[in-house]
């Protein structure tokens, strides 16, 4: 039997998804109440609060992202904080999969629903700018690809990678003019919330920074997404349940949860090939994964549960090239364990 949610408090979260912010302890209290009770699953076929189903709850329907490469840089490449930027991060801003710099945006569009309309003849879409830092740039830039993507047919929302320091006043303006307009939500790539690990993997500002970004967008009720990675260099299972249980604490709304894998040409491919540190095998980070879902607030969305690289530049690990494999031992072990999101939260 799946436990999920209460039918009887989606007014009280509904109210407080739509407000601008949320009293996480309140919020839990209630929650922790209906979730005792084991009634009735919200979550479709899985056992945590899925993407897929937010949107098909929210939408109607069937939600594809497209990865739009807004051709933008990153202060922790360009030097202005640094020149090498986060030790795993490629040569496409962690973008392998986003759409070529090369072409407009409408022609990456054009590309993606080419392939999709053959299948989805009414297929819906979200614009989701992943390359490198994509608030970084002058506002009327940013402006002109922003209305470039949410102007494309069948577009119903817009979804923005980048870091939190680079969310100037000027830029959070413009995020609340879109936020206005369309869906929105704004990832921010926090990975860890161990500072020496932040460190070591160069990612260039403090804890702090990041919590005052993630309150003044959702001072404008911007939906926020936060980036984990599990399996940094010298990170124990403590760690990254303690960066769950803080981003649980947080006034969030999703949640991206990456496995580490290993790119070709990064630096920290160098220290792997050094043996200063080990990947996580297979059923260590589906262990793992669950651990972290049982430890996170029920209403967050988890956005991603694992990391796929290009096979061509994959130094490791090998088995998570094989995502739906990953995805469906992750289901079998929640089944096992008889659990759920937010169990232990």
């Amino acid at each position: 039997m799946i436990y999920i949610f209460e039918v009887s408090i989606l007014n009280i979260c509904y109210r407080w998804k739509n407000s601008k912010t949320i009293n996480v302890e309140e919020y839990k209290k209630v929650y922790k109440g209906h979730m005792e009770e084991k009634t009735l699953m919200l979550w479709g076929d899985k056992r945590y609060n899925n993407l897929s189903q937010f949107f098909k709850n929210k939408f109607g329907q069937k939600i594809f992202k497209v990865s739009i490469n807004g051709g933008f840089s990153c202060p922790n490449r360009d030097g202005s904080i640094g020149i090498k930027g986060c030790i795993f991060c490629s040569e496409e801003g962690s973008g392998e999969f986003a759409g070529s710099v090369n072409l407009s945006i409408g022609e990456q569009f054009k590309e993606v629903k080419e392939k999709l309309s053959k299948k989805w003849n009414n297929a819906k879409y979200i614009a989701h700018f992943q390359s490198f830092t994509n608030t970084y740039a002058p506002v009327n830039v940013l402006r002109d690809k922003y209305y470039q993507a949410i102007k494309e047919d069948n577009v119903v929302g817009l979804a923005i990678a980048t870091r939190p320091d680079c969310i100037g006043n000027d830029v959070l303006e413009l995020l609340d003019e879109i936020n206005q307009k369309t869906y929105l939500f704004v990832e921010l790539g926090l990975q860890t919330i161990n500072e020496n690990t932040a460190k070591l993997i160069n990612r260039g500002y403090d804890l702090a920074c990041f919590e005052d970004a993630v309150k003044r967008l959702r001072t404008k009720n911007i939906d926020v997404v936060v980036h984990l990675i599990l399996g940094l260099p010298n990170e124990t299972k403590q760690d990254i349940l303690n960066s769950i249980k803080f981003i649980s604490n947080m006034d969030i709304q999703g949640v991206k949860l990456h496995l580490l894998y290993i790119v070709k040409g990064t630096p920290i491919e160098e220290l792997y090939q050094k043996g200063k540190f080990k990947l996580l095998e297979m059923q260590e980070y589906v262990d793992l994964i669950c651990d972290c879902i049982e430890n996170l607030r029920e209403d967050i969305v988890i956005h991603r549960l694992t990391g796929d690289g290009k096979k061509e530049t994959l130094v490791g690990p090998k088995w998570s090239l094989d995502k739906m494999r990953v995805l469906s031992a992750i289901d079998r072990e929640l089944k096992n364990r008889d659990t759920y999101q937010g169990r232990l939260a």
